[in-house]
This record gives structure tokens, sequence and C-alpha cells, in this order.
């Protein structure tokens, strides 16, 4: 039988520093560290090292999945993307050094005025390039799908994968940015679980009419409390044979201002449950 590991996305205790979450993550019982990049560099420009931050999850008994994430990949002019690849090269040492064997890729909005094609391409050049760092470092890359760009489908992540050719592109099913494209439970029926590469458990809900989609206010609530399918996606990454951990990802100013030290246990508690009902 599988054992399913739950890991803390970084993001879900976003005033706490880096170490605090790992302390945290422990305390509250979670399997894995999914690091927020952001604090991950903020740490080590303040001196902080990875040596520490590989001692302190090891000596908790846990594991780091993945780095989050490598950001804004569709950078597609000639100083954005050099700047892109230099970043590349960067965020998979570290994750390579820290033991990660997964970072997350993260499209923005910077190619959606160009046409699906131009997309298309720039998606497969940007990620195939940063595949090849990879393979140096024996690293692996999920692509996030946001919901509120133009590269937002599953369709669209297996055609680029396709193109792509390479071992280490997967996907990661976000419940939220999946539900926001569209995409239903049944979906991932056809995507090879060789491919997903992680989850992110959290809820949320689409836009009103002419509401802008800002992730803050439209995923501010516990997960449970919004309007996806929970149950259903959750049977559905079951029934895939995905065998990774799964992040829970909250993104609640409100939630934010909670102390994590009595969060991150009711989080855990509602992954593990969901996880494992069914």
């Amino acid at each position: 039988m599988c054992i399913m590991r739950t890991a803390l996305h970084g993001i879900t205790s976003f005033h706490s520093n880096l170490l605090t979450d790992i302390r945290l993550a422990h305390e509250a019982g979670f399997d894995d560290m999914e690091i927020f990049y952001p604090k991950l560099a903020r740490y080590l420009s303040c001196g902080g090292t990875i040596d520490t931050v590989r001692g302190m999850v090891r000596d908790a008994g846990m594991g780091i999945s993945h780095v989050s994430a490598l950001d804004h990949i569709e950078r597609h002019d000639a100083t954005g993307r050099a700047a892109l690849m230099e970043e590349a090269v960067k965020i998979t040492r570290e994750a390579h050094d820290l033991g990660a064997p997964t970072v997350m890729v993260l499209p923005r909005n910077g190619a959606d005025h160009l046409s699906e094609s131009e997309i298309m391409d720039i998606m497969t050049h940007n990620i195939a390039a940063i595949a090849a760092i990879g393979a140096d470092w024996g690293v692996r890359y999920m692509i996030e799908l946001p919901a509120f760009t133009r590269f937002r489908t599953l369709t669209q992540a297996k055609e680029v994968i396709a193109r792509v050719g390479a071992a280490n592109v997967g996907v990661v099913v976000d419940f939220w940015h999946f539900h926001g494209s569209g995409a239903v439970p049944a979906d991932l029926d056809s995507l090879d679980p060789a491919r997903i590469f992680g989850v992110h458990f959290c809820d949320g809900r689409l836009p009103c009419p002419g509401e802008a989609w800002d992730e803050t206010v439209l995923r501010d609530c516990m997960p449970g409390d919004g309007e996806i399918d929970l149950p259903g996606w959750c049977d559905a990454v079951r029934r895939s044979g995905y065998v990774g951990p799964w992040s829970v990802e909250l993104i609640s100013p409100a939630l934010w201002e909670c102390d994590p030290a009595f969060l991150l246990p009711r989080l855990q508690g509602v992954l593990r449950d969901h996880m494992t009902t069914g």
C-alpha cells in the first residue's frame, strides 16, 4: 500500500520565515517541505546557507519535495530570456544542493498579447532550455498552469511536454488553477501519472462577472469553504496512480494573520482527511 506524504507549501505560512516554517511544519506533522522560493532567496541573501536548511529538514525527519518557483517563464525578448536562463541555473543548482528533486516553473501574463501558436512556441522553447539545465543537475520541473493566463489548460501542457520530449518535465495538479481553467476531475484520467510531479491541495472560487483575477481575494478561505469539488479532485489524483507528496497551499490574507502554530495543524488534518477519504 502506498503511504501518501503531506507537504507544506511555504506560501501557506506567508509571514513566517523559512527556518520557522521548517520547525512548524515538523510540529504540525507534515512529511515534506515545498519551499517557497522568495523565502529561500531572502534567507540566503541575509547570510543563511543551504547546508543549514538541508540539515534542519533532515534533523526534523522531513524531506524537501519541491522548490516553488522559477517565475515568469514566458519571458521571450533577448534580455528577459537571458535573465530567465540565469535564474534557472541558480534555482536548479540550489534545488540540487537542497536535495529537492523538483522545481516548479510558473508562467505569467507576459505573453498573453501574442497568438496561441506564438505562446506555445515560447513555452516549448523556454521549457526545453530549462529542462536541459535540469538534466545536468538531476532536477525536474513541474509546470503550473495559472487560470488567469492564456497558457492555462492541461491540453496545452501536454502538447508542450510532448514537443519538449524530456522526461524531467511534468505538471502540478493545482486544484484551484485547474478548476479556474475549466478542467474537471475526470480530465486527469487522460494524463500520464509519470507526468504528475506534484499536487497543490487548495480551494477558492472563480471571479464574478467583471471581477479581477486576484488570488488573495478568490482564494481567501480554508480548504473546504470554497466552491471546488475537493473530494472529486482528490479521488481523481488517487485514481491517477500519483504517488508523490500533496502540498497544502493557502493564499489567504485573513488566514495568514492567524498564528501558524495553530493554523498549520488544522491544515494538515484537513489535507490528510481528504487524501485518505473516498
